[in-house]
C-alpha cells in the first residue's frame, strides 16, 4: 500500500497512454487508398470513405490512463474505470496490449499498454506497480562482478614483465 500524501509529497500525476500521432499519417495514406475506387464509382463505392475517419478516430480515442485512484480505459465505443483494489495483476501476452487480471477473476484489455510501457505504469501508479528496469538496474549496481570472485582484477592479468 502506498504511503498516503502530506502537504510535503509532490501529487503524482497521470499518465496517458495512447497510439503515437504518426498513426494519423497511416489514416491519410488510408484515405488515399480508397479515394480510387471512391473517384471511380461514387454511388458503389462511397461508403469506404468511413474506414478513414473510423481510423482516425480510433487513433484519437483509444487510450489508457493512469491515476493514483487507478486505471481509465478507453475503446472506440465506450471505456471502463478499474480501481486499483479491483486489480489483482497484469498479464502481457505475447502479441496484443497487456490484460488487467481483476479480482472477480476476469481480465480487461490496457489498450496501447504493452511491456515496454511498464515504466509509465510504474510511474504514475503510485508504487503500486514496480518497475522491473528499474529493479533490475538496482539489482545490476548491488552484485559484486562474478568475473572478479572479490579479488583484485590485476591478479588474473598475465606479466608483462621479463623479469
Amino acid at each position: 500500500m502506498p504511503p498516503e500524501s502530506s502537504s510535503h509529497t509532490t501529487d503524482i500525476p497521470k499518465q496517458v497512454i495512447r497510439i503515437s500521432p504518426l498513426a494519423y499519417i497511416g489514416c491519410a495514406f488510408l484515405l488515399f487508398a480508397v479515394s480510387f475506387p471512391i473517384f471511380g464509382w461514387p454511388a458503389a463505392f462511397g461508403w469506404l470513405l468511413l474506414a478513414p475517419i473510423l481510423a482516425a478516430a480510433w487513433v484519437a480515442r483509444v487510450r489508457t490512463t493512469v491515476t493514483p485512484d487507478g486505471l481509465h480505459v478507453r475503446r472506440l465505443v465506450g471505456g471502463r474505470a478499474l480501481a486499483w483494489s479491483e486489480i489483482t495483476g497484469f498479464r502481457f501476452p505475447k502479441r496484443g496490449w497487456a490484460r488487467a487480471t481483476l479480482t472477480d477473476g476476469g481480465e480487461v484489455a490496457l489498450p496501447v499498454v504493452t511491456f515496454d510501457r511498464l515504466p509509465q505504469l510504474a510511474a504514475a501508479s503510485g508504487g503500486r506497480i514496480t518497475d522491473p528496469y528499474a529493479a533490475a538496474a538496482a539489482d545490476a549496481e548491488q552484485a559484486p562482478d562474478p568475473a572478479s570472485d572479490g579479488e583484485h582484477p590485476d591478479k588474473h592479468q598475465p606479466s608483462t614483465d621479463d623479469e
